[in-house]
């Protein structure tokens, strides 16, 4: 009897651990920026499910001296995103809340990371 319920709880355990889902190290949902076009109209860009802790350099602003940075940034992840001026997470920044944080056009950003 003592053996049946042992197994018993270590089946228990071995279920509990398979079924509780681990941190995927990625933000989930959308975080949207703006930034122009090839011909100075404005573009919508977008990171799906980003990755946690991990510098993004926006490639479409990746390059300050021949583009202007992007702005009017929203974070619809579950994650902080701090906003950075410079590529590679450099420069003046600023943190937006998860599930809707944003901020207006006179914030510019080059690049951002989740927490």
């Amino acid at each position: 009897m003592r053996l049946r319920s042992t197994v018993a709880a270590a089946l228990g355990a071995l279920a509990l651990i398979v079924a509780v889902p681990t941190s995927a190290g990625a933000a989930t949902g959308d975080f949207t920026y703006t930034y122009s076009g090839l011909d100075g109209s404005p573009q919508v860009g977008f990171l799906v499910d980003p990755p946690s802790r991990v510098c993004i350099t926006l490639p479409e602003v990746a390059d300050p001296s021949s583009t202007n940075p992007a702005h009017t940034p929203w974070n619809l992840t579950d994650s902080s995103a701090t906003v950075f001026a410079g590529p590679d997470c450099e420069g003046p920044y600023f943190t937006l809340r998860p599930h809707g944080g944003h901020a207006s056009e006179r914030l510019k950003l080059r690049s951002v990371v989740f927490s």
